[in-house]
């Protein structure tokens, strides 16, 4: 049996492939790589591009692999491009999922992992933020997936697909082979490691007036290899014929955008430039996960919170990938 892995071309599916390799499964990654790199693929998956909700490919793939399971990354993820582009959003987030499934559920897999996000809670009321939390998103890309939230619950009564939906906070770090290279790179860390190597622009501190103890946004940052194996472990809940569940993966505790500045600092040996800019539209003073229930559920536990060995694994990656994937 074989693991079907969408979007495994991309920065957190990349990592999780390369894990699911190293367990010994039999993996086949599908993208389309308009966000991803195909040199991220781990050389012993089987790759196939194209997109999640081409029926026939799909179909094909579930064929000749006898999938039993799928783990579902595909997706576009800039907050602000959602904003401006919402119909590419919801087709591709949405619209493609919604294919994907129903192709898989006509060759009979009803398993699937799910790759969803902080950003359906929208603005928190409390936090720590738990999976009961009020689910209101401020953008597209929050609310596309909220919608297939939605719809692997509707899928899971009326035709037994059983999911879990894995909502991250703030992912970073990289492991040895596989790290972040987007274009355009939105991410914190990232782009505090390329301004201190002076590879990149003066970072941008949006918000210094947060009612937060230093002024600026607190987030909770999960090291990328962590993700990777609460996704291994929702693999072997599925296997088990264990309930659907949804679960936040965060650490607990949330660090500031001054925090990560001086990690970065520390790790890297160089002072990070940046300037002060005003507050984003939307942005909340705190966003921290209760994973508590992803502890209980899956037996699942950071194995790397710390926020220097995070930022760390980052700078070894950029280090050794000047250029990212285009190297």
């Amino acid at each position: 049996m074989a693991v079907l892995v969408t979007g495994g071309a991309g920065y957190i599916g990349s990592v999780f492939v390369e894990r699911l390799v190293a367990s010994g499964e039999e993996t086949v990654v599908l993208d389309d790589l308009s966000r991803g790199h195909r040199a991220a693929v781990h050389p012993d998956a089987v790759f196939y591009q194209g997109r999640t909700g081409d029926r026939e490919l799909v179909a094909r793939i579930a064929h000749q692999h006898a999938l039993d399971a799928c783990v579902h990354f595909a997706a576009f993820a800039y907050v602000g491009e959602s904003v401006t582009e919402p119909g590419r959003y919801f087709d591709n987030n949405f619209g493609q999922a919604q294919a994907l499934f129903e192709t898989l559920l006509a060759a009979g897999v009803k398993r699937v992992v799910f790759s969803s996000t902080c950003a359906t809670y929208g603005v928190p009321t409390r936090v720590p933020i738990p999976e009961s939390h009020a689910q209101w998103p401020i953008n597209p890309y929050g609310w596309s997936k909220l919608f297939v939230e939605r719809l692997l619950e509707s899928f899971d009564r009326a035709h037994g697909l059983r999911f879990v939906a894995l909502r991250y906070f703030n992912a970073a770090g990289a492991s040895a082979r596989c790290g972040e290279h987007h274009a355009p790179e939105t991410h914190l860390v990232p782009l505090a490691l390329r301004a201190a190597a002076g590879r990149g622009p003066l970072l941008k501190v949006f918000g210094t007036d947060y009612d937060t103890p230093d002024g600026t946004a607190i987030r909770d940052y999960i090291h990328v290899a962590d993700l990777g194996e609460a996704h291994l472990l929702a693999l072997a809940h599925l296997r088990r014929g264990a309930e659907s569940q949804l679960l936040n993966l965060g650490t607990g505790s949330g660090c500031s955008v001054r925090e990560v500045i001086e990690a970065a600092t520390r790790v890297s040996g160089r002072a990070v430039p940046f300037e002060q800019a005003p507050r984003r539209e939307g942005d909340p003073p705190r966003l921290v996960a209760d994973a508590s229930r992803a502890r209980s559920v899956l037996g699942w536990t950071p194995k790397q919170p710390s926020l220097d060995t995070i930022v760390r694994s980052a700078w070894e990656w950029m280090q050794a990938h000047p250029d990212g994937y285009q190297a």
